[in-house]
């Protein structure tokens, strides 16, 4: 159907996951006008918020229109969809993918809006789907957004990568309307790698707030935690643009200082001494940078990049190291230049 005020053609969209953040986009298409379809493996919550219309403990205050659908049935989200939006945890995606395959016809268009890296295999979101789904057109969106302000409306703006102009400029009028502004990008592998990274370095800089450092603290975690993720993004093949962009220091920014920032929560309830399985406990929602940590670990190895915040990160989590510490062995490392090709006067 077409929205006579926009002109624009209206699509079948299906959010896979009722979580807050499939739930906020599931209200921004329904508003753009399209057809919208929630699915959720859990029967309860399918019925719960098809009866009360508010996902009360993830986005409470929210109404849901009564024109969005929730359904458990996976076949029925995802077959004969012009888009199916991806928006399980992390952890969950390859699954739920491989899940999916059936339902999904030759160049279907899925779009994943989950960050995160596979430990195991050191694969991307999209590369996990596009091995689990190799049919299907696989797009990504990323960005400064939290799901409690997407879901009020507030302003935000992000970023989606696509594989050709055309889907993405397709994706692009999909989302996009006066509160929700969207940009486009060829580049997939660095949009993933900034999005899944900064959740590494959100729990440094929680962890710092949950000691008591300040403002300063925070800039130098930003600033340096942007670099670290540049050096390895940009080695792996990455465009540096995309790390100076939206879904690069964009969203490190917003992930690091927001109270919405389940990352940043669970870092700041560890720097006050919980452990780190109390503190996700704590945050009561997926905590992805406790799972890409290592992954990210890994890939600085592989790849021989330094990553001296992601490491110690890793060893607060995982080897029991005193945040305390680990400050003290970031800020006494060997003096260096802050850009290393910057040349010196002869």
């Amino acid at each position: 159907m077409t929205d006579k005020k926009k002109g624009q053609a209206m699509a079948n969209v299906s959010v896979i996951g009722a979580g807050s953040w499939g739930t906020a986009l599931a209200l921004l298409l329904c508003k753009n006008g399209h057809d919208v379809t929630v699915w959720s493996y859990k029967e309860e919550e399918v019925r719960t918020l098809s009866e009360k219309r508010e996902h009360v403990s993830k986005l409470p205050g929210v109404k849901i229109p009564n024109e969005i659908f929730f359904t458990a049935d996976l076949k029925e989200a995802v077959e004969g969809k012009d888009v199916v939006v991806l928006a399980v945890p992390s952890i969950h995606v390859r699954n739920t993918a491989k899940k999916m395959n059936a339902y999904v016809k030759g160049g279907q268009i899925l779009v994943d809006v989950a960050k995160g890296i596979e430990e195991d295999t050191l694969m991307t979101l999209s590369q996990q789907i596009e091995e689990e789904i190799p049919q299907a057109d696989v797009a990504v969106l990323s960005g400064p957004s939290h799901a409690e302000e997407v879901g009020r409306g507030l302003p935000t703006t992000v970023c989606i990568g696509a594989h050709t102009e055309t889907t993405a400029k397709y994706l692009q009028q999909l989302f996009m309307n006066e509160v929700f502004r969207v940009y486009i990008s060829p580049d997939i592998l660095g949009i993933e790698l900034g999005g899944s990274l900064k959740n590494v370095i959100a729990l440094a800089a929680g962890v710092a707030d949950g000691m008591g450092y300040g403002d300063n603290t925070k800039a130098a975690l930003i600033t340096r935690g942007i670099a670290e993720i540049s050096r390895l993004g940009v080695k792996m093949g990455g465009a540096a643009e995309t790390f100076g962009g939206l879904a690069g220091i964009g969203d490190l920014i917003v992930t690091c200082a927001s109270v919405h920032s389940r990352n940043r929560k669970a870092g700041y309830l560890m720097g006050q001494g919980r452990t780190m399985q109390e503190a996700m406990d704590e945050v009561k929602m997926v905590v992805e940078g406790v799972y890409s940590a290592k992954a990210a670990a890994k890939l600085g190895k592989k790849y021989q990049v330094s990553l001296p915040i992601i490491e110690e990160v890793n060893k607060v989590l995982f080897e029991d190291k005193s945040p305390k510490e680990a400050v003290n062995e970031l800020m006494l490392r060997v003096g260096k230049a802050e850009h290393m090709a910057l040349p010196w006067e002869e």
